[in-house]
């Protein structure tokens, strides 16, 4: 034992003087960093700096300030000056200019001192901040950065004899190991380490290990396993129902379907339980059968949508279902998921679509009338990988449509259009598939509500607005701890009272007047399949989706560091500055759920939404849109928030601009996009910069103007958004002058 004491003794020493060493070198980084701070204050308020950015805030002037000030500041590597809206972050080139440097410009946005040093760029110390006129305004933002020796040198002066120092920087991106010094063999006690003044440094202390004798006996260790053991059970019992965000933990997300499928493949079908036909017996099958080939129209960029009736049938609906059923087969799967929402064509259309997949030799789970996100959910909780919705989404009651996933991707462009060729060309399966009836939608409740429990129960008017989301809408409300008030929860496919489409403000008008009559919290709508989300607040205001968006993202970056956040093309320009100054990587992309959700894929994005209210969740949840699931999320944030404020309170504090609603022009069938083609072609916006990943996009300083075609009903889609009533009308102005100038005939709606 004395042995034992020794070593006891000599950790205890070791640690005491590694602390001593700690507390050293950050004083010296400190001290670093206020004469690096005071230098550049006094730099930065020089007067004649003042008067040659006030007289020209040019970029050439800026460019000859920041050289000037670069040979003054003793040290600098690098000296730029930015624009006073900082527009080289807002709308450059972000990758090529870094997101940790622009979440560090963001951050001294409206800021009236330096912020923070920091090491944007390795091996560097930055500092950025404000350059402010004799009248108080800002001329203009310094970005200094220096070699970061000097932080360097103070952490090697450092006298150890064991353990180690690690100078780290903490932000919102996470932690980063910027040096070290000391000896290897260490132990696992890391303190949370010396916070620098004035930065984002912080030296940490990692003690040596040392080896002590009685750990090693047999009974201790018996019993430290025994513990172990008991421990993991408990852990792997109340796994479920952990909340990822407690403790500001890393949240962990449930895998998306494609992953699920990749790590748990569904058994082949044998060769004898279903063949491709040959061109000779597919033509043979055709002429058996009076189904018809599918009107080419349908097949749209991310989905199947016809009008009943006319181009949809029960026909095409067995035609799509053998071309799906095709599709599976030739991932080697056999089972997939169909649902359908309350439409009155839903029953023939889905019964026939099953009839198509058995045809082609596919098994089929029949989960019945539900939401299209419970159809997603079902494909990853039945192991399928597969599904498709029947739903015509928030169209008119005359359409309908196929939402297909396949193999845990979803069809969008080239996969919806080969399935058209597939029945062109008789490239079809034949076999014998099953059908069986599933009751999914238990299991979906309790999957969120085991995630999601609200410190608080709030009062929800949930309008489903006669829509399928009424099966899952209340229910869910409920289970997480809030107090719904149903308005048109009964499913009838008719939809009697409104339009069951959330984006458009007029069919918001009873949930509205329904949420002040019955003074409840908060109000939140859905559309026809559920799978989009609408809110308005306690004083009738409407919160779009892309300021919900700003919501959502917020919260997933406290768990998810540095995460990337999609937004569409029809989101406000203040996402992008919000997301950076949060942390995180903003991406525009285009329209489309499908479309989103490939994106995700390839960028591993934990969040994304649309101006059309689609919100999709990769952190703790499966990468779907689901707008009852995305309800969830929006009142667990409500109601847990630290501060105990109001709905209307924790909106207020987001970026707020003048804007329209989403504009709808109606067109003849299939001449949207043609249009838009042309206005690409032929428009011009002096002084804007054009994006056209998705129709035509132009952004100024103060505002964006927008022109799409919707690719599910022949509309173009417009929206403006600016930072006040006077910049809005002159982008508007802009934008009906180049409209018309193209076709003359429109009606436009503004």
């Amino acid at each position: 034992m004395g042995w034992q004491t020794w070593l006891a003794w000599h950790q205890a020493s070791a640690s005491r003087m590694l602390v001593t060493a700690r507390q050293s070198v950050a004083s010296k980084i400190a001290l670093v960093i206020a004469d690096k701070r005071a230098e550049l204050t006094r730099a930065l308020t020089q007067p004649a700096l003042i008067a040659q950015l006030a007289a020209n805030d040019a970029p050439p002037a800026r460019a000859a300030a920041a050289a000037r000030l670069k040979n003054e500041i003793t040290g600098a590597a690098a000296v730029t000056l930015y624009s006073t809206q900082l527009n080289e972050v807002l709308h450059g080139n972000l990758k090529q200019l870094g997101y940790a440097r622009a979440a560090q410009l963001m951050s001294a946005l409206g800021a009236d001192q330096l912020g923070p040093a920091q090491s944007p760029v390795a091996r560097t110390m930055s500092f950025a901040g404000p350059i402010i006129g004799a009248n108080g305004a800002i001329l203009a933002y310094a970005s200094i950065d220096f070699h970061d020796s000097a932080l360097r040198i103070a952490l090697h002066s450092a006298a150890i004899s064991a353990g180690r120092l690690q100078l780290m920087q903490s932000n919102k991106s996470g932690d980063i190991l910027l040096d070290s010094v000391g000896s290897s063999g260490l132990g696992s006690d890391v303190d949370t380490g010396t916070p620098i003044a004035h930065s984002l440094y912080r030296v940490v202390s990692t003690p040596p290990a040392f080896w002590l004798p009685f750990t090693q006996s047999p009974g201790i260790a018996l019993a430290m396993a025994v513990i172990a053991l008991a421990l993991g059970a408990v852990v792997l019992r109340e796994r479920p129902h952990l909340r990822a965000r407690l403790g500001g933990e890393p949240a962990t997300h449930e895998p998306a379907l494609a992953d699920i499928l990749a790590a748990n493949p569904p058994p082949p079908a044998t060769e004898t339980a279903v063949k491709t036909a040959t061109k000779k017996e597919a033509s043979v099958a055709k002429e058996a059968t009076d189904d018809p080939i599918p009107d080419r129209s349908i097949f749209r960029a991310y989905d199947i949508r016809g009008v009943v009736g006319k181009t949809l049938s029960a026909g095409v609906a067995r035609q799509l279902g053998r071309a799906i059923g095709s599709a599976v087969r030739d991932k080697d799967l056999h089972e997939i998921v169909v649902g359908r929402d309350g439409r009155l064509s839903g029953p023939e259309l889905s019964a026939a679509l099953v009839e198509g997949l058995q045809a082609a030799g596919v098994d089929v789970i029949d989960i019945g009338a539900v939401a299209t996100p419970v159809s997603y959910f079902a494909a990853f909780q039945l192991n399928t990988g597969s599904c498709v919705s029947v739903t015509g989404s928030h169209n008119p009651p005359d359409y309908n449509g196929f939402k297909v996933v396949i193999g845990g991707e979803t069809l969008a462009d080239d996969a919806i259009a080969d399935l058209y060729q597939r029945i062109v060309d008789g490239r079809l399966a034949e076999g014998h598939g099953a059908v069986r009836q599933y009751d999914i939608v238990g299991e979906y409740i309790e999957r969120i509500a085991s995630d999601i429990q609200t410190g608080r129960s709030l009062k929800v008017v949930v309008d489903c607005g006669n829509g399928i989301a009424a099966n899952t809408g209340p229910g869910v409300v409920t289970a997480i701890g809030c107090d719904p008030i149903p308005l048109y929860c009964e499913v009838d496919g008719t939809f009697p009272n409104h339009h069951p489409d959330p984006s458009e403000p007029k069919n918001l008008a009873d949930l509205i007047l329904t949420v002040k009559q019955t003074g409840a919290d908060l109000g939140v709508a859905f559309d026809g399949d559920g799978d989009r989300l609408g809110v308005v607040t306690r004083d009738g205001e409407i919160i779009y989706p892309d300021r919900v968006l700003m919501l959502f993202a917020e919260d997933v970056l406290t768990r998810n560091p540095g995460a990337t956040i999609l937004y569409d093309v029809k989101c406000t320009g203040h996402l992008q500055p919000l997301i950076l100054k949060a942390g995180g990587s903003p991406l525009m992309w285009k329209t489309g759920h499908s479309l989103i959700k490939a994106k995700m894929k390839e960028t591993g994005a934990q969040l994304a939404g649309e101006m059309s209210g689609h919100f999709f969740f990769r952190e703790r949840w499966y990468g779907f849109d689901d707008g009852v699931y995305a309800a969830a999320r929006l009142l667990e944030i409500l109601a847990d928030d630290p501060a105990g404020r109001t709905p209307e309170e924790i909106f207020a504090t987001l970026p707020k601009g003048v804007s329209t609603p989403e504009l709808h022009v109606q067109m003849a069938e299939g001449q949207n996009h043609p249009f838009v083609a042309r206005f690409r072609e032929r428009a011009d916006f002096a002084g804007a910069r054009i994006t056209t990943i998705d129709g035509l996009r132009a952004d100024w300083p103060d505002g964006w103007g927008l022109v799409r075609a919707s690719n599910t009903t022949p509309v173009l889609v417009l929206r403006f958004d600016a930072d006040g009533p006077d910049a809005l009308k002159r982008i508007e102005d802009q934008f009906r002058a180049q409209l018309l100038a193209c076709d003359s005939t429109l009606t436009l709606p503004f």
